[in-house]
């Protein structure tokens, strides 16, 4: 779709699955299981969206999905369907990896920068040769000193070879003008959001902080969030003024909905669900 300027398009790497409690948290699954209902595991389906901003000047990819450096029983615990993978979805699009002059990972969990590298005859390499990739100096930092709480979420082997060819940011910045990321911390210590802005219209990347329209609801956040009053801290920073401006949100997890304008009625911050 357009946005002022620019031109945005959700791009998908198929959908994985995750336990519904742990997305949910604090929620009661029967409230949670009326929206996204559980398979007989209680995993849920949810969507692999990333997001691909084309500037005029820049092709600038925001995630790179899962990937597929995993094996049978990865794929199985996660339920992974690549009916649709990233690679092939820009394909379609008439890009290439070496078409892609940037990458903005959120986080570095492994549903958000799995097609950072791939496999060369065994080798691993980045995935967008010519890309400059964007990523917190914090969350580096943690993803490469992991503790018990959070092991599972990091794999080394999906984005470490994209090292050389990695800028590290400490806080808030301007990837290229009317594209900025901005730490929110919650899910991580130091996850970005990404704001695209463009002759007075606004998009917003929320990433693991609101990841379905199902979180847009304050209380409802994830067991995976490190620090869940920040989250709850940056969802009641942003949604309200994203909403007062009508911005496109786009959802990194939802399973049906990539992305929808954010509307404020009867004092609820609401999603309205667009082409």
């Amino acid at each position: 779709m357009k946005l002022g300027a620019f031109e945005l398009h959700a791009v998908f790497d198929g959908s994985f699955m995750l336990d519904g409690g742990q997305m949910f948290s604090v929620v009661p699954k029967v409230l949670w299981e009326k929206r996204i209902p559980a398979d007989d595991r209680n995993r849920i389906r949810l969507g692999l969206t990333c997001l691909l901003i084309q500037t005029g000047r820049h092709n600038i990819l925001v995630e790179t999905g899962i990937g597929d450096k995993f094996d049978a029983k990865f794929g199985n615990i996660y339920g992974v369907d690549h009916c649709r993978t990233l690679p092939s979805e820009l394909q379609k699009l008439g890009l290439s990896p070496q078409d892609i002059d940037m990458v903005i990972n959120t986080h570095l969990h492994f549903d958000h920068c799995g097609w950072n590298v791939r496999s060369d005859d065994g080798k691993l390499v980045p995935t967008f040769p010519r890309a400059r990739y964007f990523v917190q100096r914090g969350e580096w930092e943690d993803a490469h000193h992991t503790t018990e709480r959070n092991r599972a979420s990091y794999v080394e082997s999906f984005f470490d070879a994209a090292e050389p060819q990695t800028e590290f940011l400490d806080g808030d910045a301007e990837i290229v003008p009317g594209v900025r990321v901005e730490v929110g911390m919650g899910h991580t210590r130091c996850m970005q959001c990404v704001r695209v802005a463009s002759e007075g219209d606004t998009a917003f990347y929320p990433s693991d902080l609101v990841p379905t329209n199902s979180h847009l609801a304050y209380a409802w956040m994830t067991s995976f969030d490190l620090y869940p009053q920040e989250t709850l801290a940056n969802k009641k920073r942003f949604l309200p003024e994203l909403a007062e401006s009508n911005a496109l949100l786009v959802f990194c997890h939802d399973p049906c909905i990539p992305w929808a304008r954010l509307i404020k009625k009867d004092g609820k911050i609401l999603a309205e669900p667009v082409n």
